[in-house]
C-alpha cells in the first residue's frame, strides 16, 4: 500500500514537528507540499521534505485554488487562521488533521466541523494529551472498574514559570485580541482529557481566574524594558537572557529558542532579545490573558471535576488524582499510583516513557501517537483510529467557551446552554 500524501499548511513548531512523522515512518506518509508566509521556514520545510517548487506555497488560498493533490492536510496556522483554510480544504475533500484550538470563537468551530461533517472527510484535532502512554493506561484502569465509581478528579496543569513569560507574556499567545483566552490556547487539551478519561458529559461549570502578577503595577522600580539593558536582570527568574541566552550557552538550541530567530548563534539570539519580542521586560509587554485559574466541573451521573493552570511552578508533566468508591489514582506523566481499599495496598506503575530523542517525542509521546494514529485511520479507511475526533472535540472546546463565560460573569453554567 503506498503511503498517504499531506500538505502542511503552516511549518511553524507545531507543523514542522507532525511532519518529521514522514522523515521517520516514509512508509506511511509522505510530505506533498507546504504552505508557509515566512521565507526562512518556507524554504527549511522544502528543503527538508525535498519538495518540488511548484508544491511550496506563501499562503493557503494557493494550495484551495488547485485541484486537490494529496490525501490530507495538516493545518498549523495561529489560532485564529484554522477556521477558513480548514472549511475550504474540508469542502476540497482533504482529510483534515488540526491543531488545537480549533478556533477561537464557538461559531468558527462549529463551522469546521459541520464542513468536516458535511464532506465525510476524517478529521481529527491536535489533543495530543489522548494519545499517550500514560493517558492510556489511566482510561484502561478507570474504565476497568478498578476505582470503583468514580466520584471526583483533580487535575494540575504545572505550566512552569519561564513557558509562561515565553508563550503567554512575551509570545504568540499573550492576548486575547490577538489568540485566545489562556484556558483555550494552553488548557483545551487539559478540559479535553478530563473528559476523555470520564467518559462522561459534563453538565455544569464555574470558574475563577486573573492576570495576578506578570503585569505593570508589578514592575520593580528601576526595571529597564528590555532584559538587556536592565540592572536588575540577573535577579529576575523571568530574564530573557537567562531563558534563552542560558539556553543557547549549554548547546540547547530547540524549542523555546528557535522560535525566536533561524540564527541560533550567541549573536542571533542575543539580536533577537534586543529587537524583537522576547526580549522585553515580562512586566512591560501587551499581554492580558490569565496567569492562574480554577475550573470545577460536574458531570453526567454526579461526577465532579477540578482543573488548576497557574503560571507560578517549575516545569513538569501534569499531576492528576482520581477519586472513586473502591480506590484511588495518583499519576504524573511517567508514574501512576493505584491504591486499593480493599486490600491497603499501593501498586506503582512505571511507564518509562523517556524521550527517543526524536522530535515526535514531544508531550509525553503524544505527538508520535497523534500522528501513527491519524496515519493508520488513513490507510485503513478507520475513523475510530481517530480518538479527537469532530463531536467530542467541539464539546470539549464548547465546556472550554463555557467556563470562559463562567469566569467573566461570576456564576455557574450549563452546558445545556451550549450543547
Amino acid at each position: 500500500m503506498p503511503p498517504i500524501t499531506v500538505i502542511v499548511i503552516g511549518a511553524g513548531s507545531r507543523g514542522t514537528t507532525y511532519a518529521e512523522y514522514a522523515i521517520h515512518h516514509p512508509d506511511q506518509v509522505r510530505v506533498a507540499g507546504v504552505a508557509e508566509p515566512r521565507d526562512h521556514w518556507r524554504a527549511a520545510f522544502a528543503a527538508r521534505h525535498a519538495l518540488p517548487a511548484d508544491r511550496v506555497f506563501a499562503g493557503w488560498r494557493e494550495v484551495a485554488a488547485r485541484p486537490r493533490f494529496a490525501d490530507a492536510a495538516i493545518i498549523a496556522t495561529p489560532d485564529a487562521l484554522h477556521a477558513e483554510p480548514a472549511v475550504a480544504l474540508a469542502g476540497l475533500g482533504y482529510n483534515l488533521l488540526l491543531e488545537k484550538p480549533m478556533a477561537p470563537n464557538a461559531a468558527d468551530c462549529r463551522r469546521i466541523v459541520a464542513a468536516a461533517q458535511a464532506n465525510g472527510i476524517l478529521f481529527g484535532v491536535c489533543h495530543v494529551m489522548r494519545y499517550t502512554t500514560y493517558t492510556k493506561r489511566v482510561k484502561e484502569i478507570v474504565d476497568s472498574g478498578r476505582l470503583g465509581d468514580i466520584v471526583s478528579l483533580q487535575h494540575l496543569e504545572p505550566v512552569g514559570y519561564w513557558h509562561q513569560a515565553h508563550s503567554y507574556v512575551r509570545g504568540n499567545w499573550r492576548n486575547e485580541r490577538d489568540s485566545s483566552p489562556m484556558l483555550l490556547a494552553k488548557s483545551c487539551h487539559d478540559l479535553d482529557w478530563i473528559r476523555h478519561i470520564l467518559g462522561r458529559r459534563c453538565t455544569h461549570v464555574s470558574s475563577f481566574g486573573n492576570l495576578k502578577h506578570l503585569r505593570p503595577e508589578n514592575r520593580p522600580p528601576d526595571a529597564a524594558d528590555r532584559c538587556l539593558d536592565c540592572a536588575l536582570e540577573p535577579d529576575c527568574p523571568y530574564s530573557a537572557v537567562k531563558i534563552y541566552l542560558g539556553r543557547v550557552r549549554r548547546g540547547l538550541t530547540g524549542w523555546p529558542v528557535n522560535v525566536l530567530t533561524p540564527d541560533l548563534t550567541e549573536w542571533g539570539v542575543t539580536e533577537a532579545l534586543r529587537n524583537g519580542p522576547y526580549g522585553r521586560c515580562v512586566y512591560a509587554c501587551d499581554n492580558d490573558v490569565v496567569d492562574h485559574q480554577v475550573v470545577n466541573m460536574q458531570f453526567e451521573g454526579g461526577a465532579t471535576a477540578s482543573f488548576t493552570m497557574t503560571a507560578f511552578t517549575r516545569q513538569r508533566d501534569r499531576e492528576t488524582r482520581i477519586f472513586g468508591t473502591h480506590g484511588e489514582l495518583y499519576g504524573a506523566g511517567r508514574f501512576i499510583e493505584v491504591h486499593d481499599f480493599l486490600t491497603d495496598q499501593t501498586e506503582r506503575i512505571d511507564l518509562a516513557t523517556a524521550s527517543d530523542g526524536s522530535i515526535l517525542s514531544g508531550h509525553g509521546g503524544g505527538d508520535l501517537g497523534l500522528m501513527t494514529h491519524f496515519a493508520g485511520a488513513l490507510l485503513s479507511g478507520d475513523p475510530s483510529l481517530i480518538l479527537s475526533g469532530p463531536a467530542e472535540s467541539l464539546e470539549t472546546h464548547l465546556m472550554v467557551f463555557a467556563a470562559e463565560q463562567a469566569r467573566h460573569e461570576a456564576r455557574v453554567v450549563a452546558m445545556a446552554d451550549w450543547i
